[in-house]
């Protein structure tokens, strides 16, 4: 297998910039909405209401509106369904090789709507972020696929952006994805019953920088001090976790859902230390909400990555 473009000529590309969410756009006399998350529904009913009012045929898609269903059915005159290329339409440098996921977390919108087998898209546009939901789950030879177009297009992999499954990632995966990514190794550390292959995706990753280690910690689903573990041994283990507070998936408010012994301000404050990378400094025991990391308010939600930060 080749190496495609020089190390030199990835500057050429980039990650782009994610819109935030609500994607519109027209053709002709359709107008056309991309809703990715819930809490944006509100206002793609208001702007399916001015399109309307332009004369405009509107059509609103999923994710958010396979959750919210109604929400919009009086608003539009298509509801549903996947609108040819959308994740272009909220990152120009985005897309997608692949449908659905089998692994069926109880917290994930994606086998509800896509489904636990995979639709493969063979024909996909090469282009910098990937954002396929489970990776190294795929057919390893519909990955070989996925890497081979990657090299022929001269293209650079610069976000795995949903990453790989702790569960199928394995030294052939390892080996297979690293001819062509440049960005960080992304996978989620859920819960602790994932303790195991998590900690033998780190060993195989121990040669890569820290900051290349980027573990999704979903915290809020288990009790404090489990979330807190899965935390500590993501540092203890060499890598960066990048925490996200559990948000109901019909939630049409962008704030987390407290369970267990957990509050909305400490999920918010553990995001913040951990985000911001405060725990080089200083312990959660001893973080200080009040000090200011020039990043904005304790728990800030950046809506391009649809993340708290």
């Amino acid at each position: 297998m080749g190496s495609g473009r020089s190390a030199r000529d990835v500057t050429a590309f980039t990650t782009g910039a994610w819109i935030g969410g609500l994607a519109e756009w027209t053709e002709g006399e359709t107008a056309y909405l991309s809703v990715s998350f819930t809490w944006k529904l509100t206002e793609a009913r208001d702007r399916a209401r001015w399109y309307r009012a332009l004369g405009y045929r509107v059509v609103a898609g999923r994710p958010a509106t396979f959750v919210r269903k109604k929400f919009l059915a009086d608003d539009v005159d298509e509801l549903g369904g996947e609108l040819p290329d959308a994740v272009r339409r909220h990152n120009p440098a985005a897309t997608v090789a692949s449908r659905g996921c089998p692994v069926g977390c109880w917290f994930c919108i994606v086998p509800k709507m896509e489904g636990r087998n995979f639709t493969l898209l063979p024909d996909f546009p090469v282009r910098p972020v990937l954002c396929d939901n489970n990776l190294s789950g795929l057919p390893f030879d519909y990955q070989r696929h996925i890497v081979e177009k990657y090299v022929a297009a001269g293209v650079p992999l610069l976000d795995a952006n949903s990453g790989f499954e702790p569960r199928t990632f394995d030294g052939r995966v390892f080996e297979l994805w690293r001819t062509i990514n440049r960005g960080p190794w992304r996978f989620a550390y859920d819960d602790l019953q994932e303790r195991e292959e998590v900690r033998a995706v780190m060993r195989m990753l121990a040669g890569v920088n820290p900051k290349r280690k980027r573990v999704y910690v979903l915290i809020g689903n288990e009790p404090f001090d489990a979330c807190m573990q899965r935390i500590a041994e993501v540092l203890e283990w060499g890598g960066e976790p990048h925490v996200q507070p559990f948000v109901k998936l019909n939630a049409l408010e962008r704030v987390p859902d407290p369970r267990h012994d957990w509050t909305e301000r400490r999920l918010l404050d553990v995001a913040r230390w951990a985000n911001r990378r405060l725990w080089k400094y200083t312990t959660f025991a001893e973080y200080d909400r009040s000090v200011r990391t020039g990043r904005g308010s304790a728990g800030e939600y950046d809506a391009q990555q649809g993340l708290f930060v």
